[in-house]
């Protein structure tokens, strides 16, 4: 028994057959009534149905093609009341649902489509090649290791008997073939704002190694992550907007950390065992592992402690409990119990009747801290957590009070006899040390100062400073060679008066670079618009020689320049011989 939950509901003929990522709890009808939907696989998988719990009965079910595989709650916009839509994967495919009621279906996109297997099929539909040379070339590219797999109109094809494949290809030649992948897990990222009820977009992982961020608006694709490997929990932080992070544990052991804009992991550790479970904790992740281990990581994905389970982990949940301050983990073993930690401390063990599949704690109904336990025989369980329970008890009792590694003597190293010498030599010479610091960093600033200045007379800057021609210069290169485009924007930043007269000179290596035009005339440049000038580059070097394009901005009546910039060239690709 446990000392910290009361049991408050029991049903042993729930008759649910799940697994930890297929359960969620939200406000799904704004009534301050929370609920706790499940995604069940029914009998044998085949009477898959997403099931709502309130309160002590099944509310509601809703039949669903396919095998669910992951559930999450999340909002989508700002009309009140707040109530957030769940969104439920199963193969291809998110169902969204607001008020359980269908509201948008997204499908993953497709992925290509080997182009040899495309041409095959194109044959056999124009009758260039029978049943059986398609057969015999379809099964030599499903032996090809480094090409693409096959769809599955094509596998399903080369398990057909030899006397019913003319039958089959008559009958689907004229198919589109398709190759798509499934979703392996979800998770939500905030868009811009931290609130609970904030704007959410999901985070989708698949079986095709990517990771999707999906709009929750118009649910389009806003960034795609490539994997190593298939992911299997996604655990994400941060606001899409300004800055995020997302954990990725794949199925080869792999835990990965990837930032906002990189495409390859800040941080990368390899499991001793495939990942049971990732929650993050604060600002530290706990991983549940096959072999009966808990580690703790830091962000930067270092090693914190490590414990061992007295049995398999069959379930694992975050326990957030804020009117306490409590941040831990639920532990579902396999020897029917469940475990709370806090950090690597024990603070409680349930017993229970059967082995432990599914835990989710927070609120449910109107209690803020419900332990909702799905168990191996498909029986639904609530607890609520005592309201009066003491979560510093337990063993986490023997951190108060300092450290034993406080009583033990550092071992300091001695002091040498340069270090001593230094030592005595700033104390001796301390105002002439200050001195000289003192003299250097003010010649360093007259230095800067002095430099500015010599720019800003011989306009070495793309912002001229000019009363009569107040002018803005930026340029930029496209292409990879050997013809570049190089755009000059000019902006003039007066107010109120056009600049008259004004044209551009382009100076540069004529034994690397080729300008289609070196003097251009610029029209009347009205106030506070810009305008684009776009110069074709061509480089006749083909040693990888690189060099700078001088741009010159001249007003008529002034023989020197207003602005100048100087265009640094990239590295020319090799010219493509048609």
């Amino acid at each position: 028994m446990s000392g910290i939950w009361l049991a408050a509901h029991s049903d042993p003929v729930a008759n649910i057959n799940s697994f930890q990522s297929c359960i969620t709890l939200a406000n799904i009808h704004g009534q301050s009534q929370y609920e706790c939907i499940i995604g069940d696989n029914g009998e044998l998988s085949t009477n898959n149905k997403i099931k709502v719990f309130s309160g002590t009965s099944l509310t509601l079910e809703s039949s669903i093609i396919d095998i669910p595989t992951s559930i999450v709650s999340f909002h989508v916009d700002l009309t009140e009341p707040r109530i957030p839509a769940i969104a439920v994967a199963a193969g291809p495919y998110i169902y969204v649902y607001k008020n359980m009621r269908p509201y948008y279906k997204f499908t993953v996109p497709s992925l290509p489509v080997n182009t040899l297997e495309q041409d095959l099929w194109n044959q056999a539909k124009d009758e260039k090649i029978d049943v059986d040379m398609l057969h015999k070339m379809l099964d030599n590219i499903k032996n090809d290791a480094d090409s693409f797999p096959l769809t599955p109109l094509s596998s399903r094809f080369l398990q057909t008997p030899s006397h019913q494949r003319k039958y089959f290809v008559a009958l689907y030649k004229d198919n589109p073939l398709k190759r798509q992948t499934v979703i392996t897990c979800l998770d939500t990222l905030k868009k811009s704002h931290p609130e609970e009820d904030a704007i959410s977009c999901i985070v989708i992982g698949t079986e095709s190694k990517d990771i999707y961020i999906l709009d929750p608006e118009a649910f389009t694709v806003l960034s795609k992550i490539s994997l190593p490997n298939a992911p299997v929990f996604i655990r994400s932080t941060g606001l899409y907007d300004v800055d995020y992070r997302i954990l990725v544990a794949c199925r080869n052991g792999e835990v990965l950390v990837y930032k906002k804009g990189v495409t390859k992991p800040k941080f990368k550790v390899t499991l001793n065992s495939h990942p049971v479970g990732v929650e993050r904790v604060g600002k530290s992740i706990i991983i549940a592992t096959m072999n009966r281990n808990l580690t703790c990581y830091s962000n930067k994905m270092k090693t914190l402690w490590e414990i061992t389970t007295p049995a398999d982990i069959t379930a694992f949940s975050l326990m957030d409990y804020k009117p306490k301050n409590f941040k831990g983990v639920a532990v579902g073993l396999g020897n029917m119990e469940v475990r709370v930690y806090r950090d690597k401390f024990l603070i409680d063990t349930l017993e229970l009747s059967d082995i432990p599949v599914m835990l989710a704690f927070g609120k449910y109904g109107r209690e803020d801290s419900n332990l909702i336990i799905i168990t191996k025989n498909g029986s639904f369980n609530v607890y609520i957590l005592k309201r009066s329970t003491d979560l510093s008890q337990g063993e986490i009792s023997a951190t108060i009070g300092p450290a034993p590694q406080q009583s033990q003597k550092l071992n300091v190293p001695r002091k040498t006899k340069t270090y001593v010498d230094q030592t005595l030599r700033e104390r001796e010479s301390g105002i002439q040390i200050h001195r000289q610091f003192t003299h250097d960093i003010y010649r360093m600033r007259f230095k800067t100062a002095q430099n500015f200045v010599q720019a800003l007379q011989k306009h070495l800057t793309p912002i001229s400073t000019s009363e009569h021609a107040p002018l803005k210069m930026a340029a930029n290169v496209q292409g990879l060679g050997p013809m570049f485009r190089v755009t000059i924007e000019i902006m003039n930043t007066s107010t109120q008066v056009p600049i008259m007269g004004a044209y551009l000179l382009l100076v540069t290596n004529e034994t690397l670079y080729i300008l289609d035009k070196t003097y251009i005339n610029l029209p009347m440049l009205v106030p506070t618009l810009t305008y684009n000038v776009n110069v074709m580059v061509r480089c006749t070097s083909d040693q990888g020689i690189v060099d700078a394009v001088n741009v010159f901005v001249y007003v008529k009546g002034k023989t020197a320049p207003v602005l100048t910039a100087n265009i640094d060239m990239p590295v020319s690709e090799a010219a493509i011989m048609m």
